[in-house]
């Protein structure tokens, strides 16, 4: 067992939840600060898709992409969404985002993050074994839905990429999809059927359940907003609620929110929130055997435990703007094409932040301007997939255990080098 130590974590999300349980395992003196409870749908983690989605290594932006966003703004059924006031704001994070629609950094992005997505599945089998949280994963294939072929030939470089990094699947043809799923409209004549992947039946419940594994371990919660945070040799510091707590190691692990406090201490972080949305229908008529991602909408559909929920989008519009219900019309309207015959008795909708950087990877490691205060944030749309890998990663390093995987893609200070230069 390594030294105990005071440990701090701010951020009681998936990848938050996950460092805090991985550290109380090595048997550390863990606090937890968050204004919400874990499982709250006030969390991203609470309304994802909850897919395992080992093999999502590919970026958002790819070659085409630039020409492609007007179709995906303006286009009847685009799949991206803008708060016209934000983009002025936005724009100084936009274009080095988009500048990254190019082979080369796909490539670069995919490599890195297959170390930290590949074992994902089992990633999550490790944190929930022995807890109530085991309950909610179920394994199996995940299925991208297409039109036809040519629409599945136009992401060849993607799969080939997948393939690469050693993801297979089975083509599936209009025949083979009906056999597995006998309700699907007509829309859809062709899939890629990955293997090996999994899904969360109750994102929210997961996360809470845990959560409680981590308080059963003698884990504490502080129910608190952060106000700030500090570090230096030997310690560690968090305000919050007027008082100043120490500590001998701290994680900012708090998504959409982090970049303030990463600024605090001297950072510069290329981070916006793509806010998404998901529609979960209760007790549906119909439900698809499998996680989906459909191709044309580019959102997920996964079987759950109370119903189905349609997740994802993007929509780019800060953290304080009021939920659109564009996105969740758009949700309707697919599913009608997926399952033309669908009813179901009542809807519970949602929106929630992903942090998103501008090189679509997420900041792991040590800060090189505080000592001792470790980043885990910056995950975009795989902070769920990659949550438990994250808090292995960082009790690791604060343990004194040497990760097995290359760190520097994910480097805490790579946004401060581009500034500098």
């Amino acid at each position: 067992m390594t030294t105990p130590l005071k440990v701090a974590v701010i951020g009681a999300g998936i990848v938050g939840t996950s460092t805090a349980l991985w550290l109380k395992r090595d048997g550390h003196d863990v606090t937890v600060f968050d204004r919400v409870e874990p499982g709250d749908p006030n969390q991203t983690s609470y309304g994802n898709a909850g897919l395992l989605a080992r093999s999502s290594v590919i970026p958002v932006p790819t070659p085409g992409l630039v020409k492609a966003v007007p179709k995906m703004l303006f286009g009847a059924d685009g799949p991206l969404f803008m708060k016209w006031r934000y983009l002025p704001k936005l724009l100084p994070w936009l274009v080095p985002f988009l500048r990254g629609a190019n082979e080369a950094d796909v490539r670069r992005t995919a490599s890195a993050l297959s170390e930290i997505l590949g074992d994902a599945v089992d990633q999550h089998a490790a944190i929930a074994q022995g807890t109530d949280a085991a309950r909610y994963i179920t394994k199996g294939s995940y299925t991208f839905l297409y039109k036809d072929r040519a629409y599945f030939e136009k992401e060849a470089l993607s799969f080939s990429i997948r393939a690469e990094h050693g993801f297979t699947w089975d083509e599936m043809d209009r025949d083979a999809l009906l056999e597995v799923d006998p309700n699907l409209g007509p829309s859809y004549t062709f899939g890629a059927a990955v293997h090996d992947h999994g899904w969360i039946t109750n994102p929210g419940a997961y996360t809470a359940a845990l959560f409680d594994a981590y308080r059963a371990l003698g884990g504490a919660f502080e129910k608190t907003e952060v106000d700030d945070i500090g570090g230096g040799e030997g310690s560690t510091r968090v305000t919050a609620g007027g008082q100043t707590h120490s500590f001998d190691r701290l994680v900012l692990a708090s998504g959409a929110w982090s970049r303030k406090l990463a600024e605090r201490l001297g950072h510069r972080v290329a981070l916006e929130t793509e806010r998404g949305y998901h529609i979960m229908l209760r007790n549906p008529s119909v439900r698809p055997p499998c996680p989906y991602m459909i191709g044309d909408a580019k959102f997920g559909l996964t079987p759950m435990a109370e119903g189905v929920r349609a997740a994802g989008l993007v929509e780019f519009g800060g953290l304080t703007a009021a939920a659109s219900t564009k996105p969740l019309d758009l949700f309707r309207r697919t599913l009608r094409r997926v399952y033309p015959g669908i009813e179901w008795e009542g809807e519970d909708t949602w929106m929630g932040h992903r942090p998103s950087t501008t090189d679509s990877l997420p900041l792991i490691g040590e800060s090189t301007r505080a000592k001792g205060i470790f980043f885990a944030f910056g995950a975009q749309h795989i902070g769920l997939t990659s949550g438990p890998k994250t808090g292995r990663l960082v009790a690791d390093m604060i343990g004194g255990r040497r990760p097995n995987i290359d760190l520097a893609p994910f480097a805490t200070d790579r946004f401060d080098r581009l500034s500098d230069a």
